[in-house]
């Protein structure tokens, strides 16, 4: 006759086999969730290491972009839920949560190829159409910031949308980490140009700012002068935490370009690294060097004056 307390002690080893093969299924999804099937190293967002300024970087410019080959499947499914990308961004205007994304996606790929960069101004929408350019407004203090989305999320809870870290910092609240906002679309036609508000978006207003206006551009009666001294002098492709990261950048742009490109390496005062190529001695060069970087891959370049 078998002992009873023997049948007691397999049931009991077995039960806890079963439940550490459970525990390592749970653990085991939860790490390939986080990580994103081992495609991010941290685990964990976090914000850098050390105070971010963003008060130098200049505001973006909308204008009229194609679709991009990249991100705008539809419909495309994310842990099991599927989603519907617009066919237009025309008109769109939404309230809801926003958060910000940081150290553990910066510098990876984002949905439509370009690379993340949490020192631009960005962000991350689940249905909007690549890229869409939004002026978002921090309705606790009426700060205002456009930000150009070429990335899908967030997929956590109700999240409206995910903004790059120095948008977060522009509409002050990367400390709390979330914040309600309200998006509203800018969709210039082709050959359109684009009127911002007259009012800083760094300024915090009681009421919102006018509407955005959006007018047919003329027609030039002649090309500028290539003797014409630009506004600007240089493009700048990317700012980063690391003098690595920059070399690398650097690096990419040789090999493209080689000896046709000037690139050069500033360190800021808040301990960025900038990339930035030039100068250029007319705005003719300037936007013909703007509209090859682009083409040839690279985020989207922005003109800077040094």
């Amino acid at each position: 006759m078998i002992n009873r307390n023997y049948v007691f002690l397999l049931i009991g080893i077995f039960t806890v086999l079963l439940s550490g093969c459970a525990s390592n299924k749970k653990s085991s999804a939860d790490y390939d969730k986080a990580s994103g099937g081992g495609r991010y190293t941290i685990l964990k967002d976090h914000a850098p290491d050390h105070d971010v300024k963003v008060d130098h970087l200049p505001d973006l410019v909308p204008k009229w972009e194609q679709k991009s080959r990249g991100g705008n499947k539809s419909p495309y499914e994310v842990w099991g839920k599927k989603y519907w990308v617009m066919k237009s961004a025309q008109g769109y205007v939404a309230e809801g949560t926003a958060s910000w994304y940081g150290m553990k996606f910066h510098g990876h790929t984002t949905s439509n190829g370009e690379t993340y960069d949490m020192y631009a101004f960005s962000a991350a929408h689940k249905t909007l159409p690549i890229p869409t350019y939004l002026k978002v407004t921090n309705l606790d203090n009426q700060r205002s910031v456009i930000v150009r989305v070429n990335d899908r999320g967030p997929f956590h809870g109700d999240r409206l949308i995910d903004l790059s870290y120095a948008a977060a910092i522009r509409l002050g609240y990367q400390k709390k980490g979330l914040a309600h906002v309200r998006i509203e679309a800018i969709t210039p036609p082709k050959g359109g140009v684009y009127q911002p508000s007259s009012v800083p978006s760094t300024v915090a207003r009681k009421e919102p700012s006018p509407p955005v206006v959006l007018t047919s551009a003329p027609v030039a009666k002649s090309l500028p002068s290539k003797a014409e001294t630009p506004v600007f002098t240089h493009l700048q492709l990317g700012a980063f935490s690391t003098q690595e990261a920059a070399e690398r950048l650097r690096t990419q742009l040789f090999s493209v370009f080689d000896t046709q490109i000037n690139v050069k390496i500033v360190k800021q005062t808040d301990a960025l690294y900038k990339v930035l190529v030039g100068p250029y001695t007319s705005n003719v060069e300037l936007s013909d060097w703007q509209k090859r970087l682009y083409d040839a891959g690279f985020a989207k370049p922005v003109r800077v004056v040094m």
